[in-house]
């Protein structure tokens, strides 16, 4: 297990996350969204292939017009 980069207490564990971005007038809400999670602070890391396609995602829904839109990742 690796240790937690900012509260340098709690170990990361694999689990799922709700990540919200924000873009102009624009929120994307992800839900079950694979991460690791620390067991301490409940700060979470998104491995690159994750945030490349939560970022995908999003931007897709901003380009579309949405104000607010929810988007339930599928389970890996």
């Amino acid at each position: 297990m690796h240790q937690c980069s900012i509260c340098k207490i709690g170990e990361l564990k694999p689990g799922h996350v709700t990540v919200t971005l924000e873009q102009n007038n624009s929120i994307v809400l992800l839900k079950n969204v694979p991460a690791q999670v620390c067991s301490n602070c409940a700060s979470y890391f998104l491995d690159s292939e994750t945030t490349r396609e939560v970022l995908k995602k999003a931007e897709n829904s901003v380009q579309n017009g949405a104000e607010l839109e929810v988007i339930r990742m599928r389970a890996a």
